[in-house]
This record gives C-alpha cells, structure tokens and sequence, in this order.
C-alpha cells in the first residue's frame, strides 16, 4: 500500500483478479477495520494453536536429531523422561511419535516451511 502525504484522507486498494482475489479482499477488510479503528475479527490465515504447538515439537525434534540424539532421547526431550519402561520403548507410540515429528522436522527445514506462507490457502496458488 502507497498513501501519498498530499491525500485527502482517503485511500485505495487495487487488488488483481486472481486466484487469490478472496484472500486479498479479506486482507484489504481487515486493513481498513484497522485504519478505521474498528474491531478487527478473526484472522483467517491464522495458524490454530494445535499447529503452532506441532510446528515446535517438530523443530525440537530437529534440533535433537541434528544434534545426533537418539530418539528415545528426544521423545524424553519432548515429553518428559520416565514416561516409557526399557522394555515397551520399542512398541510405545511416543517412539512413533518422536520419529514422526523428526520427520516433520526435516521435511520443514528441506523447504516445507515454505507451506505456512501459504497457510490455510496452500492449494490455491
């Protein structure tokens, strides 16, 4: 957005006519509630907190992977240690778990994380 000093107070949008227009106008809605001093609503493009709280545990995984952690050590890391016997850790879903989110980790460091530019309108690019 451009606003000239000289303006009468008064502003512009030009939004294309594109496969994005929907996600512009909201865009353009919530800056003109802003400007307007208006409530500004629920933002859309908002990440829920359940994909913050997995995008975290993925890079802590990550982190402990890169580090050449086991992942018994980071399901430890992650959920607290003593939550698996020596024995069931071979079974336990926290091991599935830990090896999922490391997975998660990589693919996001390999160009993944270029999805949540595009977050929740990644199919519509």
């Amino acid at each position: 957005m451009h606003l000239h000093e000289t303006s009468a107070g008064s502003a512009a949008v030009l939004l294309p006519l594109d496969q994005l227009f929907e996600i512009r106008v909201a865009a353009a809605t919530r800056l003109w509630r802003y400007l307007a001093g208006r409530n500004l609503g629920p933002d859309s493009a908002a990440l829920s907190q359940a994909r913050r709280d997995r995008l975290i545990l993925g890079l802590r995984a990550l982190d402990g992977k890169l580090e050449n952690a086991s992942y018994r050590d980071i399901a430890d890391a992650l959920f607290g240690s003593g939550h698996v016997s020596g024995r069931g850790w071979k079974t336990h879903d926290l091991r599935d778990r830990a090896i999922r989110l490391v997975r998660f980790g990589l693919g996001m460091m390999r160009g993944g994380y270029r999805s949540l530019l595009l977050h929740p309108y990644r199919r519509r690019s």
